[in-house]
């Protein structure tokens, strides 16, 4: 029985490389020293999956020289058309070498040759070596080398599963006889990335029915009598061309380089190596993963610092009379700017004074000590992390780094709760004593359970942290590793991991939770005093006091509240979107002659495009797995060629909305209030917009009428409430007409005209009594869409118009508002010097690929330039007017509610008798909330639902 074959992987690393940059493009990966580190960690993780779950035996990872290679002596301008490489993955490709290497994998690479002939060669050897052999990488031109024991290995990708192609494989996909075939087909179409010329007009389909028919692009050259018209010129006339592509397309098999087997094997990565890099890169996930432990546990503890004896007074001297461990136990955090120490301290490797406070005695003497603080950090241990339902488990306290005290709650017994919680009453609501928290609005509103409003000036780290560095992630692990160098105890070492075995923290008892709780309330008090020094220096501490800051309470007030629920309204709508599925489902079958399964992607395919031959088959597009794409975008081009799309774009609304909102709500109402309380989120959206969770209530479909009946559902509390929705009209084209100072804009929003009309008149220069409905449209679209950056190419798509048409209308609405493009190419001016765009308020949006040499990555940043400042101070307004809409509503003592924040909309529930005092004031202080050049206006609307209201 001869010996199973050896394994060996070759990677394209470069190929990966891209793959990874172009997968975290939309949510870029930024460490806490500014650098893009996402094309990095996704091929690290691409090679550790391939190293888990394939286990080669043998691995290389090949990389391309800089040097220019062979084919630049047979074709000068090869790969001259190449834009330049972004500059993410220029720092990445250095790194990912030396992440290779500490994987203890040879780095391949040879002047004068590309990872592909390298690839090629050391496959060939491998193979007669006794190895089956692994290329992978998703460059489509390896298929040429794929043999009985030389694979493509696909890696997954944005959904898409690993694909392993054999010979058949390979055969089937190019509908070719043989692989070499590979090479004519490539060397025919052409590249335009890598500047490979072809033959003109041959692309993909007719490259392949020519081959299919000649067999290769010799034997075509020498055929062109069995050719016609336009193609037989362009055969003879580009022969030669043809030719030389099909050489550049070859991958080379004789690169001089020796196959070393014992230098492939794989025996384990070097931790020390691959531990330092992590904690540079902040791999934190990944270490975890590979090396089994985290970056804190994985580097060595560090000494611990001394203690040093320091006079302090009452309010500085600790609970039990020791000098703070601040004083200590480990130096400070770092000013802004150090430089952190490599080694990660833990709860283990520092000196620390954590205190569990579990007797009457030691409650009334740790309130006493904190009632003489000016601020304190505090923090809160739940039964669970929905804030309206969750009980208190425990608190803890902090006023000095290093030194903590955590108090249990007898969270079993309701009245004992209470009971113990009123002994912190007079420190939490006290206004004069700040308190710092990590997510403090959570904390806040558990109380709300408690009947305790915690007043005070608040400081919260997650919020701080999100203006300072708004794309990052803003949970407190990753805080304190990224500016602390300190990794906290897991929540999962105490719960264990999420399933259905994970524990909460009330199945723990005190002595088990404390160091955790006060651990937790002592790290955001060294991050608060990290953090806020930085707020400083970036002119961020105006926003973060007087807008995100005192938005917290009024967050919390909402989320406590909630909003009531119809549910009989929602199940009778559910009742007629099932009627309308159905008869739409009927209709869409009746066409198609059959019954299928329309939510897939597969089946619709075959449907459309296969059985009803829509839009001829070459310019439909495929996905990577070689299904026909049935996506919105897609369908929405094709929607006036058949009836069927329409009807299935209808199916697809009508389901969304039945599943995600229609049937879903009724489950969100809570069983102690019978309301919905949706969850506000302050620190998700880069412009400084709030999103919303459980339901999201910003996706609710506006644009449809069965989408604007699921507000129907949304009512008062009772029939003595009514419904107020008040909506700022056109605040972005208000906001771009005050930034640009345009005065035509300006004029139409003094003068309160149609400002969509208006436009229409200067574009397309006609009285404003003759601007037709059509051409209002389209001022319409232009209007926002240049707040968007549109091009010429999305204002056709959007309008249905020819390309031609939309160039015209861009260059004549920039013409006569010349100021709108002044001020566009000055915002984009700005923020290539800068690196960030920023608010009225100073919010900023980093825009650290502004100066990209690529085109697209750069385009991107431009729009973003253009737009952020302009969204921004949109949501910095509308905060402002919740923030003084609700100090109105309180010191005015009155029963009306704020309930919901969507987009630019704030909805109330009023009592009857309030309805006519409250409804100027809400206008007036949206109005007035940030003055601007040309004036605010809000649309008010009272009802009995919100869809009445609005």
């Amino acid at each position: 029985m001869s010996e199973p074959r050896k394994k060996l992987f070759l990677l394209d690393a470069l190929a990966l490389i891209y793959r990874a940059h172009f997968a975290f493009s939309k949510t870029p990966r930024i460490n806490s020293k500014g650098m893009s580190t996402g094309a990095a960690l996704g091929f690290t993780n691409t090679l550790v999956e391939v190293l888990t779950k394939e286990q080669p035996t043998h691995i290389g990872v090949a990389f391309d020289s800089p040097a220019k290679t062979f084919r630049h002596d047979s074709f000068p301008e090869y790969k001259a058309n190449r834009q330049a490489q972004p500059e993410d993955i220029s720092i990445a490709i250095p790194y990912c070498k030396k992440i290779v290497e500490a994987f203890n994998i040879p780095v391949l690479i040879m002047d004068g040759y590309e990872a592909d002939d390298i690839i090629g060669t050391l496959s060939c050897k491998a193979e007669q070596a006794g190895f089956d052999v692994y290329m992978m990488t998703p460059d489509k031109d390896y298929c040429q080398m794929v043999t009985e024991h030389v694979y493509l290995y696909k890696p997954a990708f944005l959904g898409n599963a690993v694909e392993v192609w054999d010979v058949q494989k390979v055969l089937d996909k190019w509908e070719i006889e043989r692989v070499e075939q590979v090479i004519d087909i490539l060397g025919l179409q052409g590249d335009a990335v890598d500047n490979i010329p072809g033959i003109p007009g041959i692309g993909e389909k007719t490259a392949k029915s020519l081959i299919k028919q000649f067999g290769s692009v010799e034997n075509l050259v020498a055929s062109t009598d069995q050719l016609k018209g336009k193609q037989k010129e362009n055969v003879i006339n580009f022969a030669d061309q043809g030719l030389l592509s099909k050489e550049l397309a070859t991958i080379h098999r004789d690169v001089p380089i020796a196959f070393n087997e014992e230098a492939l094997l794989y025996n384990g990565p070097n931790e020390e190596q691959l531990t330092e890099l992590f904690a540079e890169l902040e791999f934190r996930q990944l270490a975890q993963r590979v090396l089994g432990k985290s970056l804190a546990s994985a580097t060595a503890a560090a000494p611990a610092i001394g203690r040093k004896a320091k006079a302090a007074d009452a309010s500085q001297t600790s609970l039990f009379g020791a000098p703070a461990a601040s004083e200590t136990a480990e130096a400070p955090a770092p000013e802004a700017g150090e430089v952190l120490p490599a080694q990660m301290q833990t709860i283990n490797t520092t000196l620390h004074d954590y205190h569990l406070i579990n007797t009457p005695e030691l409650r009334q003497s740790l309130v006493q000590y904190l009632k003489l603080q000016d601020e304190i950090s505090w923090d809160t241990e739940t039964t669970g992390i929905d804030p309206i339902t969750a009980r208190l488990v425990g608190m803890s306290f902090s006023y000095r780094p290093g030194e903590a005290y955590y108090v249990p709650v007898p969270h079993q017994n309701p009245d004992e709760a209470q009971q113990l919680v009123e002994e912190f009453r007079e420190v939490l609501e006290n206004p004069n004593i700040a308190k710092v928290g990590q997510n403090i609005k959570y904390d806040i509103t558990v109380l709300k359970k408690y009947n305790v409003e915690v007043q005070g000036p608040i400081f919260d780290t997650m919020l701080a942290h999100y203006l300072l560095e708004p794309e990052m992630r803003h949970n407190m692990d990753v805080l304190s590793e990224t500016y602390l160098n300190y990794s906290p105890v897991s929540i999962t070492a105490l719960i264990g991991p999420k399933g259905k075995n994970q524990l909460t923290m009330a199945d723990l008892k005190p002595e088990q939770v404390s160091d955790y709780a006060c651990e937790d309330a002592d790290i955001t008090l060294r991050l608060k005093n990290y953090f806020e020094p930085l707020l400083q220096e970036q002119g961020l501490m105006k926003l973060f006091r007087e807008v995100e800051t005192p938005l917290v309470q009024v967050l919390a007030d909402m989320e406590h509240e909630g909003i009531s629920i119809d549910a009989n309204a929602l199940a009778d709508i559910s009742v007629q979107l099932e009627q309308e599925i159905g008869q739409i489902e009927k209709s869409i079958f009746e066409i198609a002659g059959e019954k299928f399964n329309i939510g897939s992607p597969k089946q619709l395919g075959d449907i459309l495009f296969d059985k009803l031959q829509l839009h001829g088959k070459s310019k439909i597009k495929k996905t990577k797995t070689g299904q026909y794409a049935t996506g919105e975008e897609i369908l929405s081009k094709l929607a006036g060629e058949h009836e069927i799309v329409k009807l299935i774009l209808d199916h697809r609304e009508l389901s969304k909305l039945k599943s995600t909102y229609v049937d879903a709500l009724p489950q969100l109402v809570c069983s102690l209030d019978n309301r919905v309380h949706t969850s506000f989120n302050q620190a998700v959206t880069a412009t400084g917009r709030l999103s919303s969770t459980n339901p999201n209530l910003q996706n609710i479909p506006i644009r449809t009428e069965r989408g604007r009946e699921i507000r129907k559902a949304f009512v008062p509390r009772n029939s003595k409430h009514q419904i107020i929705s008040a909506d700022y009209s056109q605040i972005e084209l208000r906001i771009m007409a005050h930034f640009s100072g345009d005065e035509t804009m300006k004029t139409a929003f003094r003068n309160g005209l149609d400002i969509h009309a208006s436009t229409a008149s200067k574009v397309f220069h006609v009285p404003l009594q003759e601007v037709t409905s059509e051409m209002r449209r389209k001022a319409k679209t232009i209007n926002f869409g240049i707040i968007y950056g549109i091009s010429a190419f999305g204002l056709s798509e959007r309008l249905a118009i020819p390309r031609r048409e939309a160039v015209d209308i861009i260059e004549a609405y920039f013409q006569e508002f010349d100021a709108v493009k002044a001020y566009m190419d000055g915002a984009v001016e700005k923020a290539r010097e800068l690196e960030y765009a920023e608010t009225l308020l100073g919010r900023r949006r980093y825009l650290r690929d502004i100066n990209s040499r690529n085109a697209t990555i750069r385009n991107f940043a431009e729009r973003n330039a253009i737009n952020a400042p302009i969204q921004g101070t949109a949501a910095d307004i509308i905060k402002i007017a919740m923030i003084n809409i609700q100090d109105y509503l309180r010191q005015e003592k009155l029963q009306t509610r704020m309930v919901l924040q969507v987009h630019d909309e704030l909805l109330f529930d009023a009592p009857k008798e309030e309805v006519e005092i409250v409804t100027p004031k809400i206008v007036e202080l949206m109005t007035n909330a940030l003055q601007l050049s040309v004036p605010m206006e809000v649309g008010l609307g009272v009802g009995n639902d919100w869809l009445e209201a609005h």
